[in-house]
């Protein structure tokens, strides 16, 4: 085994203030004498003294790669083991499914034929390879190995091996860079930036800085083993920054790209060409916001690799959205301007109102976890996007695309699920400076839902084979019941089963499920258990008052005006018939097969006059939108949001 010449022992862990506002503090396990013996805490203390790296530095760039979790061996969706996400590329992915549920069409516009993306087969996670090898991103697992002289196995299933793995991986950036292994964590700056694995040089800055980050800040959390690790803070702590010159990184394709300054974004645009048949591709010209508002930021997954990914942006007969985020260290690439028009949503009222960001990862594989390097540049893009555009951050705002409604009655059943159950909302919306915390009193009419993610582990099926349960995991959404018990049936979605059968524990099956975030009117609480309104019916789930799956909320809703038995539920907010000019074809204002029955309360996201963005030509001078007069709400109606008439309804306080 490789050992360092330097075996500096550096200070121990303890207590520090939480990263982000609104994060509960913890107490740290490890006493006065030290971390228990055997723990994670005492694992990285151990490998940091080996090999001569500070601790703090090793614990921050496990954090920023895992928030310390093991995932019990499972892979990320790069193919990184552990705590320190040791790359296996080739061993992770060999069997990975490549797929995404639904056929609907990215566009989502019935003036024009329907664009269904194909499939994108996708046997190893970077096409881009010379000699059939992974770049050398994918495969710091062998590296490890190698200075270790620990077996491969190792590395992926013992949290310990992993962590030394990695703390070996820190000291040979170092000595590789002819400096010393320094006790100061400030003098790490360029090894942390070479950890990263990026080619570009302001990828590894943009890692590095969040490394130091959370050295400056601190951390402490409940690692998903159980077990409680902490940073202390170090405020003081000074980076060396300029030794990333050294490096030789290369400096990525900036052109007209617009990203806040704190992530690194590279400009890899979509064609905008023609190609036969009165076809083009794959977005639309426009000039938002001037001609439409921005009002929506739609996430995601790419169901392929990230070079796979980058290929198919870059075809004209492909389809198309803002930025794609890749998962080992958060990279990101704009591929459209924003004021121009992505098809990428389903919905084209969607699209036209909204920002698509696809982050590298599948839906179908519980355990191929996200980086938090990449949870934490979205979180920031996601910000810049909502200050530019005065986008509410909330979960009527933020939509997964699996939260996109169906725009007609035929689309429902096509639509996309991604980025599924397992997608960590809570933790997303508290790096957004928004986390999930009660704004009410226990007898509130509004909840939020708000399980523990990483305890709440709801069984799905399907992930690998249709029928057969998915690997146990954390999860976002609750279950919804026809009543009070968990021996009920699921609650029905006549949009996805015309006939009336029941909803299923199906991952893709969004019919009886409702996600982190969203907010709801209750209908009604009995014990343990609390009743919404949704898809024009009361849906029960589990929300015990010790384990609770919900937090209690304010929040203004509506039912239908006095008089009204029911009114019409809307995948889109199309203007009325008069509103349109001559040359403009009028669009049906479709309603969903859902009803919003009376007596029944659902929480309003917003209003939005009636709009539609005419583009069906690659001539934009043909381009037209047509705003109307009728006026729209938007409501949370199931797990998708929906519109309806605000002449329909009446407004309160829940």
């Amino acid at each position: 085994m490789l050992r360092s010449t330097s075996l500096r022992r550096v200070a121990p862990a303890v207590l520090l203030l939480p990263l982000l506002s609104g994060a509960p503090s913890a107490t740290a396990t490890a006493s006065a004498e030290g971390p228990v013996a055997g723990s994670l805490q005492r694992q990285f203390a151990v490998a940091a003294e080996r090999h001569g790296v500070p601790q703090s530095v090793l614990l921050a760039v496990s954090y920023l790669q895992s928030r310390w979790d093991t995932h019990g061996g499972a892979p990320s969706v790069t193919g990184g083991y552990g705590p320190m996400h040791l790359t296996d590329a080739v061993t992770a992915l060999a069997g990975e499914p490549r797929h995404a549920d639904g056929t609907e069409d990215a566009r989502g516009d019935d003036a024009r034929a329907p664009r269904v993306p194909r499939a994108a087969p996708d046997p190893v996670p970077d096409p881009d390879m010379t000699g059939g090898v992974p770049p050398a991103r994918l495969r710091t697992l062998d590296r490890a190995a190698e200075l270790t002289g620990r077996p491969a196995e190792e590395l992926r299933t013992s949290a310990a091996a992993n962590i030394d793995g990695g703390a070996a991986l820190l000291a040979a950036a170092q000595r590789a860079a002819g400096l010393p292994a320094s006790a100061d964590p400030a003098d790490w700056y360029g090894a942390v930036a070479r950890y990263s694995g990026a080619d570009d040089a302001a990828t590894a800055v943009t890692y590095a800085d969040d490394v130091f980050d959370v050295i400056r800040t601190g951390e402490s959390r409940t690692t998903d083993s159980g077990q409680q690790v902490t940073l202390e803070a170090d405020p003081a702590v000074a980076p060396a920054t300029g030794q990333v010159a050294a490096l030789g990184l290369r400096s990525p394709a900036k052109g007209p790209v617009e990203c806040p300054e704190s992530v690194a974004c590279e400009w890899i645009p979509a064609p905008y060409e023609e190609f036969g048949d009165g076809d083009y591709g794959n977005h639309d010209k426009a000039d938002r916001p001037a001609s439409q508002s921005v009002d929506y930021i739609v996430i995601h997954d790419t169901e392929g690799s990230w070079a796979t990914t980058l290929k198919l942006v870059q075809d004209p007969t492909y389809v198309s959205w803002q930025y794609t985020l890749r998962s080992s260290d958060g990279h990101i690439a704009q591929h459209l301007a924003l004021k121009d028009v992505g098809w990428h949503a389903g919905n084209w009222f969607l699209n036209a109102k909204s920002v698509g960001l696809e982050h590298e990862g599948f839906l179908t594989s519980p355990d191929s976890w996200y980086t938090e390097a990449m949870y934490r540049s979205s979180a920031r893009l996601v910000r810049y996007l909502a200050k530019r555009y005065g986008i509410s951050l909330d979960r009527q705002h933020i939509l997964g695309h699996d939260n996109v409604p169906g725009p007609t009655t035929s689309s429902v059943k096509g639509m996309h699920t991604d980025p599924g159950p397992y997608w960590d909302w809570a933790h997303y919306f508290q790096l957004l400076g928004r986390p999930i915390t009660p704004s009410a009193g226990p007898d509130a009419g509004v909840v939020t839902i708000r399980p523990d993610y990483a305890s709440h582990q709801p069984v799905y099926t399907g992930c690998v084979t249709a029928g057969e349960a998915c690997a146990p995991h954390g999860s976002g959404a609750v279950r919804l019941y026809t009543a009070a018990s968990s021996d009920a049936p699921l609650v029905k979605d006549i949009g996805l089963r015309p006939g009336g059968q029941d909803s299923t524990t199906g991952v893709n099956d969004t019919g009886a499920r409702a996600s982190t975030g969203q907010s709801f009117a209750v209908a009604e609480r009995r014990g343990d258990w609390t009743a919404i309104w949704y898809l024009g019916q009361k849906a029960w789930f589990h929300n015990p008052k010790e384990e609770p799956t919900a937090v209690n909320a304010r929040g203004a809703v509506l039912t239908p005006k006095e008089g009204l038995a029911s009114v019409p539920v809307y995948g889109r907010a199309y203007p009325e018939a008069a509103a349109y000019p001559a040359g403009v074809p009028v669009q049906a204002v479709s309603p969903l097969p859902y009803k919003l029955l009376a007596g029944q309360r659902y929480v309003v996201g917003g209003s939005t006059p009636g709009e539609y963005l005419y583009a069906p030509t690659f001539d934009i001078s043909r381009h037209a939108v047509v705003r109307g007069q009728e006026e729209y709400y938007e409501i949370q109606f199931g797990h998708r949001v929906a519109f309806v008439k605000a002449a329909d309804v009446r407004v309160s306080r829940a």
